[in-house]
């Protein structure tokens, strides 16, 4: 039986573990049935590297463009001219990641606040939607939200690993959510399997965000802790078994909820209609 399609909407694939056999990552990708990948553009050189790759294969790679709230100190208003000739190109679909992280603090707060409201500037001037990263700031990050009122794009709160509380802040607000591998750890990530089925479909799309975060239930367990986006199979599959579904339909789900919500290619719901018809 082929591996029901999937899309990865947050993958860092720029990244140096995968410089030494990043095609064959791909190639494993394609094979446990992925049929998009999002590159994620963390700084501005690294959203470059994403686009510059996603150009490689636009009809299967697209990419992010933005500055993480780790690097929100070397944001410059001189940088917005970089990026906003990044979010022009057709490749890239979102703004970020970008947001408030309190957790580590590697970039002062208020930083972090300008670099973000830079980016949601961006987001309102070009109507993409938000790649969004939020840990420990849940009250400043929904402020800065709100205060966009209904000009507010499409948002999807990455890499999702709060409380039930949050994601239905998220909901409220019209956010999407993406759920990775943390909800496969044990000793960490229980708490999401409790909050998953209370995600609608049509809210809800999958990540792995590798090579971070490599599904802890997969068997046989890798020798190495890389995640790379063929394990995307294994996140779908623990997450469905918490929203009492079978495997394929949130995969059915999922991939059409992000191909929509990314303005993917529209011959992947093509695809989705074969496998699933």
């Amino acid at each position: 039986m082929r591996p029901p399609p999937l899309i990865d909407i947050g993958i860092n694939l720029t990244h140096d573990s995968y410089d030494s056999d990043r095609a064959e990552v791909l190639e494993r990708a394609w094979a446990a049935g992925l049929v998009h990948l999002l590159v994620t553009g963390s700084t501005l050189a690294s959203s470059q590297d994403a686009a510059t790759l996603a150009d490689t294969a636009p009809t299967r790679l697209s990419a992010t463009a933005g500055v993480h709230p780790h690097h929100a100190a070397e944001v410059e208003p001189s940088d917005l001219p970089a990026l906003r000739a990044l979010l022009s190109r057709p490749v890239v679909r979102a703004v970020g990641e970008c947001g408030l992280d309190y957790f580590r603090d590697l970039s002062p707060r208020a930083a972090q606040r300008r670099a973000f409201e830079l980016q949601l500037g961006l987001a309102l001037e070009t109507g993409k939607p938000l790649f969004l990263h939020q840990r420990d700031a849940h009250d400043d990050f929904m402020a800065m939200l709100r205060a966009a009122g209904r000009a507010l794009p499409a948002a999807v709160a990455h890499c999702f690993t709060g409380s039930r509380a949050e994601a239905e802040a998220y909901l409220e607000l019209g956010l999407h959510i993406g759920i990775t591998g943390w909800a496969c750890d044990e000793r960490r990530g229980a708490h999401l399997l409790k909050i998953v089925p209370h995600i609608p479909a049509e809210r809800l799309m999958l990540e792995t965000d590798g090579p971070y975060l490599l599904p802890r239930t997969l068997r046989p367990k890798p020798s190495h802790r890389r995640n790379e986006p063929a394990f995307l199979a294994e996140v779908c599959r623990v997450v469905a078994a918490a929203r009492g579904e079978a495997p394929h339909v949130l995969a059915d789900s999922s991939t059409r909820t992000a191909a929509r919500f990314f303005g993917l290619p529209q011959d992947i719901e093509k695809t989705l209609d074969k496998s699933f018809n």
